[in-house]
């Protein structure tokens, strides 16, 4: 750690010793360009002071593998049509993925609601659903609205 320094006081010194303020923009932009960024804000929620970004709004605790059957659950199933894989900002189904709006309208540590934009089956299309947590974590679930959603809501087991 010694013989590093040496050069960086010789920089130093040199850099006070040169008498010239260097002010242009070039050099501000630079220096505004090497500052280390700060973190974003977080969302104001009124269940919660500290809820996740919306980069990543999705609570932890419903991230993972979800079945609407055991079967669902079971490795290496390629017609586990009832899987629903929750990431930080999107849901992956089967045959779509839904990827979460900047529109959120609830947020906590055990729901969300906000709008998904899905893709799927050569198809695009807005869902507005929520996602509750119940049964301490272990059921999940997921109700849709606006005009095309599923009449009630789905429960999801999450997977071992």
């Amino acid at each position: 750690m010694k013989h590093l320094a040496y050069p960086l006081a010789a920089l130093v010194a040199l850099s006070a010793c040169s008498g010239e303020t260097d002010t242009n923009d070039e050099t501000a932009a630079v220096t505004a360009e090497s500052a280390v960024p700060m973190p974003p804000a977080p969302l104001a929620d009124a269940s919660s002071s500290l809820a996740p970004s919306p980069a990543d709004a999705i609570p932890a605790a419903m991230l993972g593998r979800w079945g609407l059957v055991a079967a669902d659950c079971e490795p290496g199933r390629d017609d586990a049509k009832g899987l629903m894989t929750v990431e930080a900002a999107h849901l992956r189904f089967y045959e779509s993925i839904g990827t979460l709006d900047d529109d959120i309208d609830e947020l906590s540590a055990t729901r969300i609601r906000a709008d998904f934009d899905f893709t799927g089956e050569g198809m695009t299309w807005d869902r507005e659903m929520t996602l509750e947590l119940q049964d301490g974590g272990r059921t999940l679930v997921r109700q849709e609205y606006g005009d095309d959603a599923m009449a009630g809501p789905l429960r999801y087991s999450k997977c071992s």
